[in-house]
């Protein structure tokens, strides 16, 4: 099974590559009517678990932004990226690219990136499903056949719209939330306090010193309690899709540039700007009542409903 989904993985990201290049060339022979990009600060290695309370972004906008854009979308290997850069993070660059095209060539287009983002989502469900190989094997498996691979950036999907109106930038803030059981969390640590490894920040000794302290703290909860594992995810840029004779509003995560089309020569799309993150300012519309959590096991982002 192994040896198939190493050569699916192989197949899969060569026809990967040669798509993206002759979509690339396609799109930068396309007529560009505006584009703006944000350039993000570089994270720098060792410190990728850091929190982002503040980000201070760049603007780019014109041809500028487009040869930026095209860079990013085929930004797949780490010796892609300058020295002191994180291996750990992806570049993030939000934005858009607008085109007039014709029909036909917006057809082209089209299919064109339809096979790209099949052929991103063939590998991904490869590397996941397909080898049969555990979650923690995945990057082996990965790099003994590709490398370098910033895996994030080869499954990033490339999202295109059709003749919009407006498209407006934020951030948002969210998190995963997965209820877990007890028995689901004490096989879990029990896992870990058998493992070899411990954390970084900790001897052997002492790694297992906090397992077991962990273990107690669960087995002193009600078996029917309930669990919650809530993991905040950095803070992501987006992007606000409006549509004026629908007055329909669609919003995409934009860890890349939309891209934006329309045969109509007179059709424009207005871009907004994306404001710096500062998260001492965010203001929230409506925050729905959850209910009352407590801190179970910190590492774990894991809480008890109470």
């Amino acid at each position: 099974m192994k040896y198939d989904a190493r050569y699916k993985l192989s197949k899969c990201f060569d026809l990967l590559k040669v798509e993206l290049v002759d979509f690339l060339t396609e799109l930068n022979s396309l007529s560009l009517t505006s584009a703006i990009v944000f350039k993000l600060p570089e994270t720098k290695k060792g410190d990728e678990n850091n929190d982002i309370n503040q980000i201070t972004i760049s603007t780019l906008t014109g041809d500028t932004a487009l040869d930026l854009a095209l860079t990013n979308y085929n930004r797949l290997f780490i010796h892609d990226n300058p020295h002191h850069i994180s291996n750990k993070t992806a570049i993030r660059l939000p934005g858009a690219l607008c085109f007039h095209l014709s029909a036909q060539r917006y057809s082209v287009i089209k299919r064109q990136l339809e096979t790209i983002n099949k052929l991103k989502t063939k590998l991904k469900d490869i590397v996941t499903c397909e080898s049969g190989i555990k979650k923690e094997q995945r990057f082996e498996f990965i790099h003994q056949q590709l490398h370098g691979l910033i895996t994030l950036n080869a499954y990033r999907k490339i999202n295109y719209i059709d003749s919009p109106d407006s498209i407006n930038f934020g951030w948002a803030n969210k998190k995963i939330v997965n209820k877990v059981t007890k028995v689901q969390i004490l096989e879990r640590l029990h896992k870990n306090y058998r493992s070899e490894k411990a954390m970084s920040a900790y001897t052997k000794q002492q790694w297992r010193h906090l397992v077991e302290k962990e273990i107690q703290d669960i087995n002193s909860i009600p078996n029917d309690a309930i669990l919650k594992i809530q993991r905040p995810v950095k803070v992501q840029p987006i992007a606000r899709v409006w549509y004026a004779n629908e007055k329909r509003q669609v919003q995409y995560a934009c860890p890349l540039p939309l891209l934006s089309f329309s045969c109509d020569t007179k059709h424009v799309t207005k871009l907004g700007t994306l404001s710096d993150y500062d998260i001492n300012n965010i203001k929230i519309k409506h925050k729905p009542k959850n209910k009352k959590l407590k801190l179970i096991i910190a590492r774990l982002h894991l809480y008890q409903e109470i």
